[in-house]
């Protein structure tokens, strides 16, 4: 099976200005996002969920709450980033994105298969959630930031 993202000839890891680079980036991010929502205990149920309308980070339950994730990433120290992008990966937030994540929601209940006999989770509460992970150059976690009910 070949590697999702091969290092590079001369052995580097991609720098973010790579397409794969930012993959690589943004995967760590959901990785770690997804770690810290298995610590508050949720279950992950999906990752980078593509619908019509565009991909969802990550989809979680405990039981009670369904949250639809949306996570953002930064390297801190990374020059082609102005520093004020470091310290709140959720500056980058855009108010139509609201209106986005809210779609490919819906779009996600509407079309889920059911689980293992199980069918898409009964929630008592759907939210939606933002996480803000920055990490350093050795990709380390610094900081997370995590609003719930963002939107």
């Amino acid at each position: 099976m070949t590697p999702r993202n091969p290092p590079s000839p001369h052995g580097r890891r991609p720098s973010l200005a790579e397409p794969d680079g930012r993959r690589r980036l943004g995967a760590l991010g959901e990785q770690l996002a997804a770690a810290h929502l298995e610590r508050l205990g949720f279950t992950v149920l999906a990752r980078n969920v593509r619908t019509r309308y565009g991909e969802i980070d990550l989809i979680v339950f405990d039981g009670c709450t369904l949250i639809f994730a949306e996570v953002k990433t930064r390297r801190a120290g990374h020059g082609h980033y102005e520093p004020r992008r470091h310290e709140d990966p959720l500056a980058s937030l855009r108010p139509g994105q609201r209106l986005r994540l809210r779609r490919l929601a819906l779009a996600w209940l509407s079309s889920a298969r059911p689980r293992t006999g199980s069918g898409r989770p009964s929630a008592e509460t759907i939210r939606f959630d933002a996480l803000g992970v920055t990490v350093d150059a050795q990709d380390r976690l610094l900081g997370l930031d995590h609003v719930q009910g963002a939107w």
